[in-house]
């Protein structure tokens, strides 16, 4: 049911052209709409609930192990709890059954359903839901996500939890067939004291399971995979980073790790750019550039995609 294939593309919501076959990515005119944007109706039927009881919804899924032969499963109930089950299979009889934990949170008054996560191992390589018609009509096989998800940091109260619902039910079109692969953005942080929230990424780390031990990490927000020819290591940039710091100390361990005759594709993904010339945001990344650059040149770093700015260069 969950296959993960192990043939990379990159796709950072737009879709780029297979490394392995060497194809290249297209380039199109961005044109950036007017500030400030007007939301979508909340009624919508992009965020429309599932119908019938307790059904799940904000389906996403993501790499679940180191080497891409699990798939994390995670989706939200809202009535209860129920099973935090998913059966699987190579053919519709489903003839094996992984249990997952589920857990929910609070912020402000709000109160989240709750949130299963479910790890499925022991998978093949080719992914079985190529056959779907979005797989057909777009030949991305997974999104790297730089950062910044449902922005429901720029709302109050209750409103923050609401619109993180409406969000993973707008995206679960995508992220509950192609894996979405993780980095937490500025709006993830969500430090809103005056409202008693003062846990950063709360929303997030409950929503979004990421791989993280897998890679050795003691964090979810920095880890590491391998995905058919690409080791992609993901930065937190909201996260210490400095000599002696647990980020620290894990990516120079990681990057000894790289196998190029494996792996020949060497991928970061961080939210704040090291290089930016846009005067928005202009030099905030100055200062993991300066921890990090010389590793990136010495570890010859293939690509490096960051978000936070809002222009292409």
């Amino acid at each position: 049911m969950w296959g993960l294939s192990l043939r990379v593309l990159l796709s950072i919501l737009v879709v780029l052209g297979y490394l392995s076959c060497g194809y290249g990515g297209a380039t199109s005119n961005f044109v950036r709409s007017e500030w400030p944007s007007v939301d979508i109706p909340l009624d919508d039927e992009v965020f429309a609930v599932p119908e019938g009881h307790n059904s799940p919804q904000q389906v996403h899924i993501t790499q679940g192990d180191y080497d891409g032969k699990a798939v994390l499963i995670s989706w939200v109930t809202m009535d209860e709890a129920g099973p935090s089950r998913v059966q699987y299979g190579t053919s519709r009889k489903y003839g094996f059954t992984a249990e997952g934990r589920v857990t929910n949170y609070t912020f402000y008054h709000y109160k989240s359903g709750y949130i299963h996560h479910c790890l499925v191992d022991g998978l093949q390589t080719y992914n079985s839901l190529s056959t779907l018609d979005h797989y057909m009509q777009s030949i991305a096989q997974a999104v790297l996500f730089v950062g910044d998800l449902s922005y429901a940091d720029r709302y109050q109260y209750n409103d923050v939890g609401i619109r993180w619902d409406s969000w993973g039910r707008f995206v679960e079109r995508s992220t509950a067939y192609q894996p979405w692969i993780w980095t937490a953005g500025n709006h993830e942080i969500e430090y809103m004291p005056w409202m008693g929230e003062v846990v950063p990424f709360k929303s997030y780390l409950h929503r979004y399971a990421t791989p993280h031990a897998a890679s050795q990490s003691s964090s979810p927000l920095w880890y590491a995979i391998r995905r058919a020819s690409a080791h992609i290591i993901v930065l937190s940039s909201y996260s210490p980073f400095v000599k002696y710091t647990p980020q620290y100390m894990w990516l120079y361990e990681e990057l000894q790790r790289v196998d190029r005759k494996k792996t020949p594709w060497l991928i970061v993904l961080m939210h704040v750019p090291m290089y930016n010339s846009n005067e928005a945001h202009f030099m905030e990344g100055e200062s993991i550039r300066a921890v990090f650059e010389s590793w990136f040149v010495q570890s010859k770093v293939d690509l490096v995609f960051a978000g936070h700015v809002h222009a292409y260069e």
